[in-house]
C-alpha cells in the first residue's frame, strides 16, 4: 500500500470512527432515554476527535472533514492533487458509519442528522462561526496539514467539545460536511443539507484569512510545506 494510500485509510477510518461514536451516542441517547446526555454527546465528539489525532495525526493528518481539508488547501498547507479523494474517503467513512447504525437500530428515524431548531439562516451562521474557531485553532496547533503533536488532541477535541456543547442544541454543531451528509443521505433527511456543506466549508475558507490576520509570520507560516505533500 503506498503512503497516499495509507493516508485515504487513514481519512477513511477516522471519519468512521468519528461519526459511529458521535452520532451513535446520539442514537443511543434516544433509545436509551437520555442516559448520555446532551453533555454526553458533545463530550464523545470531542474525545474520539482527540483519540484519532493521536492514533492517525502522523499516517493522514487526520482531517475527518472535508471543511478542514478544504482549509488547508487554501492555506497553501495541502497538495491540491490528495484533495479530492482524502473527502471522497472522510465521505465513504461517514456514509458505512451511518449504514451500519441504521442496520443496528433500524427503527431510528434520524441516525443523528443535523437539523436547524430555529431559522435556516440562524444555523448558517452559527456554522460559519463554529467551523472559523474550529479551524482557526487547527491552523495554530497543527504542523504543515497534519493536526499532531501534545497540544493538536488536547486543542482541537476541546473546541470540538464545547461548541457541540452550547451550539448543538441549536444547529447540531457539524462543523463538518461528510458527518452531516452521511445520516442526512441513510435517513433521505436532506431539505436542511445545503446549511452544513457550505457553511462549514465557508468559516473554514474565512479562518485561513482571521489566521493570517494574527499569526506570526516566523512562527506559523502558511505555505506548502515539504510534509504537507509526502
Amino acid at each position: 500500500m503506498s503512503n497516499e494510500q495509507r493516508k485515504w485509510m487513514a481519512e477513511f477510518f477516522g471519519t468512521f470512527a468519528l461519526v459511529f461514536a458521535g452520532t451513535g451516542a446520539i442514537v443511543i441517547n434516544d433509545v436509551s432515554g437520555g442516559a448520555i446526555t446532551h453533555v454526553g454527546i458533545a463530550l464523545t465528539f470531542g474525545l474520539i476527535v482527540l483519540a484519532m489525532i493521536y492514533t492517525l495525526g502522523d499516517i493522514s493528518g487526520c482531517h475527518l472533514n472535508p471543511a478542514v481539508t478544504l482549509g488547508f488547501f487554501i492555506a497553501k498547507r495541502f497538495d491540491g492533487k490528495s484533495v479530492a479523494p482524502t473527502i471522497a474517503s472522510q465521505i465513504a467513512g461517514a456514509l458505512v458509519a451511518s449504514l451500519l447504525l441504521k442496520g443496528m437500530f433500524p427503527e431510528h428515524v434520524v441516525l443523528g442528522a443535523t437539523e436547524p431548531s430555529g431559522s435556516p439562516l440562524q444555523s448558517f451562521i452559527l456554522e460559519l462561526i463554529l467551523t472559523l474557531i474550529l479551524m482557526v485553532v487547527i491552523l495554530s496547533v497543527s504542523s504543515g496539514s497534519k493536526e499532531k503533536g501534545m497540544l493538536a488532541g488536547v486543542a482541537v477535541g476541546a473546541v470540538i467539545a464545547l461548541e457541540a456543547m452550547f451550539a448543538g442544541p441549536i444547529s447540531g454543531a457539524s462543523m463538518n460536511p461528510a458527518r452531516s451528509l452521511a445520516p442526512a443521505i441513510v435517513t433521505l433527511r436532506l431539505e436542511n443539507l445545503w446549511i452544513y456543506l457550505t457553511a462549514p466549508c465557508l468559516g473554514s475558507i474565512l479562518a485561513v484569512w482571521v489566521y493570517r490576520l494574527m499569526a506570526s509570520s516566523d512562527k506559523h507560516p502558511i505555505h506548502l510545506t515539504k510534509e504537507s505533500t509526502s
